[in-house]
């Protein structure tokens, strides 16, 4: 399994647990719009470090916005396989293209 898999798998274990025993069961518990608001406000640090330019804080950034994306989809009950398998949908289709069918 890819980290990332793992992590997803780790945050599916804490929905419905204690939010006094882990910090993303207490995101969890809070609702999908503070989950939301969460992945908005790491994505913005991150834009922040990248336009800063410095790589180390970038990475972090970005662990922190990946994180915090995995949260939010399992608040709404979107899983990795869900966005993987759009992503394979969409696999050998222009970017161009695919953007102008969604209108």
């Amino acid at each position: 399994m890819s980290t990332l898999h793992d992590l997803a798998a780790t945050i599916l274990s804490r929905k419905g647990a204690d939010p006094e025993s882990s910090w993303t069961a207490k995101l969890l518990a809070k609702g999908p719009e503070k989950c939301a608001e969460k992945f908005g406000e790491e994505a913005v640090e991150a834009i922040i470090e990248a336009v800063k330019g410095d790589r180390a804080r970038l990475t972090a950034e970005a662990a922190d916005v990946l994180y915090h994306l995995l949260v939010m989809l399992a608040a709404r009950d979107v899983t990795l396989a869900d966005v993987e398998a759009e992503l394979a949908r969409r696999e050998g289709t222009s970017g161009l293209a695919e953007k102008a069918a969604r209108g």
